[in-house]
Order: C-alpha cells, then structure tokens, then sequence
C-alpha cells in the first residue's frame, strides 16, 4: 500500500491532535489529526458522512471543536468564529462560491475588503486585480466583466482569487471542480497549483479522485468521523475506495499480508 510518510520537512502550518465535535448525542468528528504544510496540497476524502464539511466547518470557524487541539503556526489557537478564522489565515472557499453574479470581477474581489471604503479607490483595486489574477495566470478576459458572464471554472477562478487577497497561510477548496467540464476543470486543477507554487497550504475536498491524484501531495480519508489513512497519488483507485468504504479492513489489509508472507519466503 502506497502509505505516505510524515513530512520531514519542518513543522506544519496547521496540526490537529484529537480534535473531535458532537452534535447533541451524534459524534460527528472523533480523534482526527492532519497536518498541513507550506507549499503542499492535501487532499481530504471521504464518503458522504464521513466528516469532511464537519472538518471543514470546523477550520473555517463556523463549529467549534468540543475537543483535542488546534495549533496554527507552532501556538495553539481556538477558532471561534469565521474571522477569526480568516483574520489568523485559513481562507476558506464554499462550493456556493457566494459572488454577486450583478457585480464585475473587481467588485467581487474586494466586496467587503475595499481598499478605501469611505471612497473607493477604483484605479487601485482593478491594477491590484489584474495583479493577483495576472500572478495566477488565470483566464479572466477583464476584470470589468460580470460575474453573470463568466463561466464555472472562471467564477471558481475569482472565488479563489478573492480568497488570497488577505495572503492566508491555508486555503480549503470545497469540491472546487464539482459541475465542471473537462477544460474547466483542468483550468482549476492548473490554478490550484500555482497557489501551491505561492507557498500556501491548501485542503482540498473532493470526491473526483482523478481530481485529487493530479494535484495532491497527500491524500487524507476520513470514514464515520475519523481517521482511515494518509496515501500518496499513486496509491491505487482500490486501495482508496477500499479505504474510503471501510474494505480497508479485509481486501487492502490482506494484500499486504500475503506480500510480507512472499517477503519472509
């Protein structure tokens, strides 16, 4: 199995131990642990139920943890709303995107983080605009175009960029490529790269596997709330499914048995 091994490579952005939530008497989170590096792309997968939006949701400051702890840059940290959230650098991006289809790109961009907001310094947030979308090498034919007019994986491309404004240490892409053509997606793929290549750590979600191999460093599966496994890209389609239904247990674990027993003889 194609077991990926701890990072040697300094300490991580963002490490959870234990963290767990309930929900009245339902456990929807128990125990889980996952780091997240500068510069690196992990993949948080999982069946529907298996925790992923708790997670989530959970880092971006919408639900609180009812246990184990949360360390954000070496210092614990507890994340009690979506700006503290955001203030303390964990950018989050809803699959709902959440732009204003009547406003244009720029307008988009700074909604809420207008650079002069008692006068709005027009000039300056299009060259900042055409700055950060030019960095990401994003296919944006203008930033004066309505969001109404841009296609899906253009608009996932301004909900991205919107989130890199405040330079966050970790960006999380919910289902970033869900509904997306096959050229579209591969515009988001491409651009989800180069925030990776900026320095930033991103979470990704997803239930594309395809998705999730081209880009992610590791591969983290949740199943019923907890921990099921940390992989590589080219962990095998079996071995993740097995993982992510549970079959871990008997088909995946067996495979390994019978090669250590062909090891031994």
């Amino acid at each position: 199995m194609a077991m990926a091994e701890e990072p040697q490579r300094g300490e991580p952005i963002l490490r959870l131990r234990g963290v767990s939530k309930q929900f009245g008497a339902v456990s929807a989170l128990t125990d889980i642990a996952l780091d997240v590096h500068a510069g690196e792309v992990v993949a948080l997968v999982g069946d529907n139920g298996a925790g992923k939006s708790t997670l989530v949701k959970v880092l971006a400051g919408v639900h609180q943890p009812t246990g184990g702890t949360i360390e954000f840059m070496g210092a614990p940290v507890s994340l009690d709303s979506p700006g503290e959230a955001l203030e303390l650098g964990i950018a989050t991006v809803f699959q709902d995107l959440a732009l204003c289809e009547n406003l244009d790109v720029v307008a988009n961009l700074f909604l809420g983080h207008e650079i002069s907001p008692w006068s709005l310094d027009e000039v300056q947030m299009e060259v900042r605009a055409w700055t950060l979308l030019k960095e990401l090498a994003a296919r944006i034919p203008s930033v004066r175009e309505p969001i109404a007019s841009l296609s899906g994986g253009q608009r996932q491309t301004v909900a991205i960029a919107r989130s890199l404004l405040l330079d966050p240490k970790i960006i999380m892409l919910d289902e970033p490529t869900a509904a997306l053509g096959v050229a579209q997606t591969a515009e988001v793929l491409n651009l989800i790269e180069r925030v990776r290549d900026r320095g930033h750590g991103v979470i990704l979600i997803s239930h594309n596997m395809e998705d999730v191999r081209a880009v992610a460093d590791r591969i983290v599966v949740l199943r019923l709330g907890r921990n099921n496994g940390v992989f590589t890209a080219e962990t095998s389609n079996e071995e993740l499914v097995a993982a992510i239904t549970g079959a871990s247990e008997n088909s995946v674990s067996r495979r390994r048995a019978r090669k250590l027993e062909e090891m031994d003889t």
